[in-house]
């Protein structure tokens, strides 16, 4: 007598939802704290007004992550509602034509045409909502938009990457400041761009080179500008 053997698989598309907001509040609270650190010391600041500049630069930008996460995501949500509210009324409407609706995309999918309705009378049959969701919308648990996850995720790494260049502000020199800054932040994205992609199962190595390019840029302009201002001043 032959045994089932189960396969467990578990894919790394899962951890898109958290994943993508981690990594963008993490960067973002990187990128702009040191950004606004080494500006701010660029235009010859005193220490005290770079710190101060640092610690709002942190709580507004933490703010703002959260806020901007949940409104964009919750539009995705209340889209996500609308479609599925318009499914469900035409099954309710025109059951058949929804299963024919279902079998067609199937079929294009390359199943024949007797295969493709039983597949869809089946389906249907378990869950007629979700198997439309699924393959009409795209929508799935995976994909559901989660406007508070999002939210609190985002501001909770943003304010752990705003965090690390203003600690580095408050126990450097001034002199040293922003070379400080500037230096430590772009290893602490090296690491958050290996971290990401291993979480994601990408390569880590380029991941890495992506978000310290741009941070470079963003504190080179951001210095640039300081420096322009404070002589301007």
């Amino acid at each position: 007598m032959s045994r089932l053997n189960t396969h467990f698989e578990r894919h790394l598309v899962a951890r898109i939802g958290w994943l993508r907001a981690a990594v963008l509040g993490a960067n973002d609270g990187i990128v702009s704290t040191a950004s606004l650190i080494v500006g701010v010391a660029a235009a010859a600041a005193k220490p005290s007004d770079i710190l101060i500049a640092g610690a709002a630069g942190l709580v507004a930008g933490a703010m703002s992550m959260a806020a901007g996460e949940y409104v964009s995501v919750s539009s995705q949500s209340d889209t996500e509602k609308a479609d599925l509210a318009r499914e469900r009324l035409e099954l309710a409407s025109d059951e058949e034509a929804e299963r024919r609706e279902l079998a067609q995309i199937y079929m294009a999918r390359g199943l024949d045409a007797e295969t493709a309705q039983k597949v869809a009378v089946q389906l249907m049959a378990k869950d007629a909502l979700g198997a439309h969701a699924r393959e009409e919308l795209g929508i799935s648990e995976i994909t559901t938009a989660r406007p508070i996850q999002a939210a609190l995720t985002s501001a909770a790494t943003f304010t752990t990457g705003a965090a690390m260049p203003l600690v580095i502000a408050a126990l450097v020199p001034g002199q040293a400041l922003p070379l400080a800054v500037s230096a430590a932040s772009l290893g602490f994205l090296a690491i958050l761009g290996m971290v990401g992609a291993r979480a994601g199962g990408a390569d880590p190595w380029r991941a890495a080179l992506r978000v310290t390019f741009w941070g470079a840029l963003a504190m080179a302009l951001t210095a640039g500008i300081g420096r322009l201002v404070g002589t301007a001043i």
